[in-house]
């Protein structure tokens, strides 16, 4: 297990009204310096079927389906002790600072992309935020319980009151 920082800048604007956390980065994410990097991800394909949008494919797509579509995304923890892209090993956490975007954005909503997420906001960020976060079911290959079909539905579901 090694202590590894998260070094991939938040993407957010001042016209984000939705900010959505994960945990921390996969390997594949770190290689690739972005969110939702590894191709069996479904967060991308996801986003896309919920938003009635094509998939964005680069990552300065990515960047720009994000900002036109007024979300902010990040991760909770700046830094951990993390095996590989397990959050079931993640030790040794120093959360990230959410201040700054959602001082500088219309956030209005906070989502979290799975359990782990959850509860390493719950447990590092809700009273320095002093706002809730709504849990959704993780878009990571690692929950294959649920279908991809399952997880348009529920974050589609999540999403209708916003958009």
């Amino acid at each position: 297990m090694k202590h590894v920082i998260h070094e991939i800048d938040p993407v957010f604007d001042a016209a984000s009204r939705i900010l959505i956390l994960g945990s921390f980065p996969s390997v594949k994410s770190r290689e690739g310096q972005f969110f939702y990097h590894h191709p069996q991800n479904r967060f991308w394909a996801v986003l896309s079927r919920v938003l009635g949008v094509q998939k964005p494919e680069t990552i300065e797509q990515k960047r720009a389906f994000l900002l036109q579509n007024k979300i902010a995304v990040w991760d909770v923890i700046a830094s951990c002790d993390i095996e590989g892209s397990s959050d079931s090993s993640i030790r040794n956490v120093v959360p990230n600072d959410l201040s700054r975007i959602l001082a500088q954005s219309e956030v209005c909503q906070i989502f979290v992309n799975g359990k782990t997420a959850a509860r390493l906001y719950q447990k590092y960020c809700e009273q320095q935020t002093g706002r809730p976060a709504l849990t959704l079911p993780s878009t990571s290959p690692a929950n294959a319980a649920w279908s991809l079909e399952r997880l348009i539905e529920a974050w589609r579901e999540a999403f209708q009151d916003i958009l």
